[in-house]
């Protein structure tokens, strides 16, 4: 029999998961789920996706050869997104028979599985991965992380009350370039540290406005979930009409906090990781961003420019396209990502096409006994899985996910205010500014809540 559902069949399944939704999820004690995260050491780690669209798809891609994995169960409210994903893992090697699901809630409550891949649309990304780790499931969070800081908070609490083990998306950290530039630094080898430069693409503008009709594979009440009751336009969930390859929720605020977080959790993430996986001490930070013509339904920053000044010293400077041409002079080039680390005795840049440094013998240096040699992962998927077995931590781990994700939220928070903010990353709040702290919180669409 075809795992796929009928389009009748579906369609009554979305009937009742829309009618599901409101109820809150409710809460499976541990000793319902069975293993409550504990994986034998000869099993084969069962591995859930939930959102399995283009992106779900491309990390699951990288579950489906690992020998000791096997993806049991695929969700999405998108019937075209579940009938590709289907179709890659019938296709590889010991995979298939996968089970479908359209309310994720379903695939929490099943006790064969042990973790989640969670590669939902941002607004969905803390709700799901909340409800995840309330099943006892270890997880995989697809970048970036909430619409808030509080959403970042609450899961991190929930990670840490129910030891749940935790990858996020930020796979450039199973990169062997990324590694190396950051001991360059945390070994003082370009002296001290004085200035990161940080960028990466901006957000797009544009988008109709104009409602239509959702599409008939697509339980749009679902997909909004928490996000604010608005008409479906075109391109708001799947690729828009070309030339267009984007999706409008990526640029719009209900939805998303654009590429200042969709992209720049990347290269700030590299930034944090030369720093000590943490942001060290108190700082100000101010920025003035560029935004879309109101008329589109892309409505974040199409570019901004923030700067980040540590009480250690340290300035950050952090903007999207385009870039500052001394930038591509100094570094010999700028594509749409990067970080560069500037020392007393020299720098060192690094994105994905590779890593160059001044001087150049920086790149031929052999660490010794007494350097400082940083967490290795060749493959963040597999990571997750060895860290499943282990109860280890990741390579990105819930508390240094929330400080990525924390710099691209008081970024966007920094030039939505136009005001030069001081935040404290100990009580995680701004100093004496109640307008910024109220924005550290997202209201979401009733009956959803945190």
């Amino acid at each position: 029999m075809n795992p796929l559902l009928s389009r009748r069949h579906f369609l009554k399944r979305n009937l009742s998961a829309a009618l599901a939704v409101s109820g809150l999820p409710a809460l499976v004690p541990s000793s319902v789920l069975g293993r409550a995260g504990q994986t034998a050491p000869n099993s084969r780690i069962a591995v859930g996706c939930i959102g399995v669209g283009p992106q779900g798809r491309g990390v699951m891609s990288n579950f489906l050869p690992q020998a000791d994995c096997r993806v049991l169960a695929l969700c999405d409210v998108s019937q075209r997104n579940l009938e590709e994903a289907v179709k890659m893992v019938n296709a590889a090697p010991n995979h298939g028979g996968v089970v479908v699901l359209h309310d994720y809630r379903e695939l929490l409550a099943r006790k064969d599985l042990d973790a989640v891949l969670i590669a939902t649309p941002d607004h969905w990304h803390v709700p799901v991965a909340i409800a995840a780790v309330q099943a006892n499931k270890d997880l995989y969070l697809e970048k970036p992380m909430g619409l808030s800081v509080e959403e970042d908070q609450q899961l991190r609490k929930l990670c840490q009350k129910n030891k749940r083990i935790f990858q996020f998306g930020t796979q450039q950290r199973s990169s062997s370039q990324f590694r190396q530039a950051c001991e360059l630094v945390r070994n003082g080898r370009i002296g001290k540290l004085q200035q990161i430069n940080v960028w990466c693409s901006a957000s797009m503008p544009g988008g109709s406005t104009a409602a239509i009709q959702p599409p008939a594979d697509l339980n749009y009440d679902f997909w909004l979930g928490p996000a604010p009751q608005k008409p479906y336009t075109l391109g708001k969930a799947y690729d828009s009409e070309p030339p267009a390859t984007w999706k409008t929720w990526w640029f719009n605020y209900d939805h998303a906090l654009g590429f200042i977080a969709g992209w720049g959790v990347h290269p700030l993430d590299i930034a944090l990781w030369g720093l000590g996986d943490k942001i060290p001490c108190p700082l100000e930070i101010e920025g003035k961003g560029q935004w879309p013509d109101p008329n589109g339904v892309c409505d974040t920053a199409v570019n901004w420019n923030v700067t980040c000044k540590l009480d250690n010293g340290i300035t950050m400077n952090f903007t999207g396209a385009p870039f500052p041409e001394e930038w591509k002079k100094r570094y010999g080039r700028t594509t749409d990502h990067g970080t560069a680390f500037e020392g007393t005795d020299g720098w060192v840049h690094v994105d994905r096409s590779g890593l160059n440094a001044y001087p150049k013998e920086l790149l031929d240096i052999k660490w010794g006994p007494n350097d400082t040699e940083l967490y290795k992962s060749s493959n963040h998927a597999r990571n997750l899985l060895d860290c499943v077995r282990s109860r280890k931590d990741t390579i990105c781990p819930i508390d240094v996910a929330v400080q990525a994700d924390t710099l691209c939220q008081i970024s966007d928070i920094a030039i939505r205010t136009g005001q030069k903010l001081r935040w404290d990353p100990a009580k995680e709040q701004f100093v004496n500014n109640d307008a910024a702290n109220r924005r550290l919180v997202r209201a979401m669409r009733s009956p959803w809540k945190l």
